[in-house]
C-alpha cells in the first residue's frame, strides 16, 4: 500500500477532532447513566429479595404448633380420613 494512505488522516484535525472527542463524551456519559440505573436496579432487587426472605424465614421459624392447617379449625376427621381404609373410627373389616 502506498505510505500516503497511512499518513493522510480520513478527517482533517481541525475539524473532526473536535466531533470524535464530543462523540466519546456523548458516549461516556450514557455509559455512565446505564450503570447508574442498572446499579438502582439491582439495588432494588436486591432489597426485595431480602424482603421476601426475611417473610420465608419468620414463616419457617414459627411454631408449627400455633399455626392451623387452613380448614382444620376442628378436630372432626376429614372426608379423606373417613374414606380411608380401616377410616378413622376404626370402622375396618
Amino acid at each position: 500500500m502506498p505510505a500516503w494512505l497511512f499518513a493522510a488522516p480520513s478527517i482533517p484535525n481541525d475539524v473532526g477532532g473536535k466531533y470524535v472527542a464530543g462523540a466519546y463524551i456523548v458516549f461516556v456519559l450514557l455509559l455512565l447513566i446505564y450503570v447508574a440505573i442498572m446499579g438502582m436496579k439491582l439495588a432494588r432487587i436486591e432489597r426485595d429479595l431480602r424482603e421476601v426472605a426475611e417473610i420465608a424465614e419468620s414463616r419457617t421459624a414459627a411454631p408449627a404448633a400455633d399455626q392451623a392447617a387452613p380448614g382444620r379449625g376442628s378436630q372432626e376427621p376429614s372426608i379423606s380420613d373417613s374414606l380411608a381404609p380401616g377410616g378413622s373410627r376404626g370402622g375396618g373389616a
